[in-house]
């Protein structure tokens, strides 16, 4: 563009809106100020709890304590809802107590080993990634979890993006449920920009990815990359804080605390997160087994008052 041409655009929209009556300036504002909001007005976002971060309960247990501990959904993982179901529970009436409790599910873990390195060992592995689909078709979830966890270091980006399409068009005409993509750093995609990557390649109006703050953090890509997102390629947003201790390169899952504990920029990573107008659930998860050996529903109290604080804090 020109440089007049770029200065006389900029005076025309001064011109227009020094036009705007004052009126539709308040009008405007009125609108900005009706933004949903959620957890009695503190957070822009539903609040989820995966149930990983009190693993030792049942899931009944963990429905009821997310429910009364305050959280607007529930995140559940395939094994406990297979364990349910074996056990002769019926996950379509589990679903519906779910949202008689007032609780969402926004997400499913996972589909894992669901892109493998070969056409003989995907089409293997499409019986198991059925089951997983339709059991959390049958919880009530919206998105379950791509894993790709047992593919190759030397994967072909565009074969992992056709697979990944191919396991969202499964999922949309035969289960009626969205699969999102993960990384995570001790897997074959590691990096929010691998999987941003391969969702684009999908080419997909539905492809989506899953941030999780912790592996952005351990994986070593950092979190600038979230403000090059929109907030519609994000399915669910995970988060956590990682801790001073042990070293960088020690740290596991079990590290994991809560939100506010640790170093992580949580303020500015939330800030960010609603710059790219995302709309859906930031997911709790944390697998640390000093807080298996506490009150469960205590542990999911603290988690959601210091996620409320952190929010606070970021002034979202």
């Amino acid at each position: 563009m020109k440089r007049r041409n770029f200065i006389g655009l900029g005076s025309t929209v001064g011109l227009i809106a020094g036009a705007i009556p004052a009126l539709s300036m308040s009008d405007s504002a009125k609108v900005e100020n009706k933004e949903k909001r959620y957890q009695h007005g503190a957070s822009p976002w539903p609040i989820c709890l995966d149930t990983a971060t009190i693993r030792p309960a049942s899931l009944i247990d963990k429905v009821k304590i997310a429910a009364e501990a305050g959280y607007d959904g529930i995140e559940p993982w395939d094994g406990e809802l297979e364990e349910f179901e074996k056990n002769g529970g019926n996950l379509k009436e589990l679903g519906v107590e779910i949202k008689k409790l007032g609780l969402k599910v926004p997400s499913v873990i996972g589909l894992w080993n669901a892109i493998p390195d070969t056409m003989d060992l995907f089409i293997s592995s499409l019986p198991e990634t059925r089951r997983r689909m339709r059991i959390a078709n049958d919880i009530g979830a919206e998105h379950i979890q791509t894993i790709p966890n047992q593919l190759s270091e030397n994967y072909n980006q565009k074969w992992v993006a056709d697979r990944y399409r191919d396991i969202i068009e499964i999922g949309l005409k035969e289960y009626d449920i969205k699969p999102a993509l993960v990384f995570v750093k001790y897997f074959t995609i590691k990096t929010l920009g691998q999987a941003v990557g391969i969702a684009m390649d999908a080419n997909h109006p539905i492809a989506k990815v899953i941030p999780d703050v912790y592996h952005m953090h351990i994986s070593g890509c950092g979190f600038e990359g979230l403000k090059m997102l929109k907030g519609d390629a994000i399915a669910i947003f995970q988060f956590n804080d990682a801790p001073s201790t042990p070293a960088f390169k020690e740290l596991r899952d079990e590290h994991r605390v809560y939100p506010g504990d640790g170093i992580l920029p949580l303020d500015s990573i939330f800030k960010d997160l609603k710059e790219t107008g995302y709309k859906g659930f930031i997911s709790l998860e944390m697998y640390n087994p000093n807080y298996y050996k506490e009150d469960l529903l205590t542990v999911a109290k603290t988690g959601l008052k210091k996620t409320l604080e952190v929010l606070k804090k970021a002034g979202v």
